[in-house]
Protein backbone atom coordinates (compact mmCIF):
# COMPACT_ATOMS: atom_id res chain seq x y z
CA UNK A 1 0.00 0.00 0.00
CA UNK A 2 0.84 3.18 -0.88
CA UNK A 3 1.41 6.63 1.18
CA UNK A 4 -1.03 8.03 -0.82
CA UNK A 5 -3.87 4.89 0.12
CA UNK A 6 -3.13 6.07 3.71
CA UNK A 7 -4.04 9.01 5.80
CA UNK A 8 -0.27 10.61 5.92
CA UNK A 9 -1.30 12.94 8.44
CA UNK A 10 -2.86 10.32 10.74
CA UNK A 11 0.69 8.48 9.96
CA UNK A 12 2.79 11.89 10.51
CA UNK A 13 1.63 11.77 14.20
CA UNK A 14 2.79 8.19 14.83
CA UNK A 15 6.05 9.04 12.71
CA UNK A 16 6.52 12.27 15.05
CA UNK A 17 5.95 10.52 18.26
CA UNK A 18 7.45 6.43 17.61
CA UNK A 19 10.33 7.42 15.23
CA UNK A 20 11.85 10.28 16.93
CA UNK A 21 15.16 10.27 15.85
CA UNK A 22 14.11 10.85 12.24
CA UNK A 23 12.04 14.01 10.98
CA UNK A 24 8.87 13.16 10.26
CA UNK A 25 9.53 13.73 6.36
CA UNK A 26 11.93 11.09 6.75
CA UNK A 27 9.86 8.67 8.72
CA UNK A 28 7.16 8.88 5.94
CA UNK A 29 9.26 7.44 3.41
CA UNK A 30 9.29 3.99 5.13
CA UNK A 31 6.02 4.35 6.10
CA UNK A 32 5.97 0.30 7.02
CA UNK A 33 8.71 1.22 9.24
CA UNK A 34 6.35 3.83 11.44
CA UNK A 35 3.54 1.03 11.40
CA UNK A 36 6.21 -1.53 12.48
CA UNK A 37 7.10 0.88 15.36
CA UNK A 38 3.98 1.46 16.28
CA UNK A 39 2.68 -2.66 16.43
CA UNK A 40 5.68 -2.47 18.32
CA UNK A 41 6.24 -0.14 21.27
CA UNK A 42 2.66 1.82 20.87
CA UNK A 43 0.00 1.71 23.76
CA UNK A 44 -3.24 0.52 23.43
CA UNK A 45 -5.00 3.88 22.21
CA UNK A 46 -2.46 4.39 19.57
CA UNK A 47 -2.67 0.90 18.43
CA UNK A 48 -6.63 0.87 18.18
CA UNK A 49 -6.16 4.00 16.36
CA UNK A 50 -3.89 2.64 13.83
CA UNK A 51 -5.51 -0.27 12.60
CA UNK A 52 -8.37 2.12 12.21
CA UNK A 53 -6.12 4.09 10.15
CA UNK A 54 -4.49 2.15 7.87
CA UNK A 55 -6.86 -1.14 8.44
CA UNK A 56 -5.99 -5.02 9.22
CA UNK A 57 -4.52 -6.09 5.96
CA UNK A 58 -1.72 -3.40 6.35
CA UNK A 59 -0.80 -4.80 10.12
CA UNK A 60 -0.41 -8.18 8.28
CA UNK A 61 1.46 -7.21 5.77
CA UNK A 62 3.82 -5.06 7.99
CA UNK A 63 3.95 -8.61 10.36
CA UNK A 64 4.69 -10.70 7.84
CA UNK A 65 7.29 -8.23 5.86
CA UNK A 66 9.05 -7.65 9.33
CA UNK A 67 12.58 -6.86 9.30
CA UNK A 68 14.78 -8.21 12.00
CA UNK A 69 14.85 -6.02 15.10
CA UNK A 70 11.70 -4.72 14.52
CA UNK A 71 9.64 -6.51 16.94
CA UNK A 72 10.11 -7.93 20.24
CA UNK A 73 9.15 -11.75 21.00
CA UNK A 74 6.04 -10.29 22.95
CA UNK A 75 5.29 -7.98 20.39
CA UNK A 76 5.80 -10.88 17.58
CA UNK A 77 3.53 -13.45 19.40
CA UNK A 78 0.69 -10.75 20.49
CA UNK A 79 0.25 -9.86 17.10
CA UNK A 80 -0.09 -13.38 15.16
CA UNK A 81 -2.55 -14.09 17.59
CA UNK A 82 -4.47 -11.12 17.81
CA UNK A 83 -4.54 -11.14 13.69
CA UNK A 84 -5.51 -14.44 13.75
CA UNK A 85 -1.69 -15.38 11.63
CA UNK A 86 -1.33 -18.39 14.86
CA UNK A 87 -2.72 -20.12 17.74
CA UNK A 88 -0.73 -18.49 20.75
CA UNK A 89 1.34 -21.64 21.13
CA UNK A 90 2.63 -21.80 17.50
CA UNK A 91 3.94 -18.28 16.62
CA UNK A 92 6.78 -18.55 13.92
CA UNK A 93 9.72 -18.14 15.04
CA UNK A 94 11.28 -14.17 15.11
CA UNK A 95 13.03 -12.67 11.71
CA UNK A 96 16.32 -13.84 12.22
CA UNK A 97 20.47 -13.41 10.50
CA UNK A 98 21.11 -16.19 8.40
CA UNK A 99 25.06 -16.92 8.40
CA UNK A 100 26.47 -18.20 5.05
Amino acid sequence: MTMQAMDRVGLAFFAGKYIWWKSIDEALAQPERVIAQVMNIGDFDDVQHLETLVGVDMLVHVLTHAEIGQFTPRSWSYWHYRLGLSDVDHVPPLPARRLA
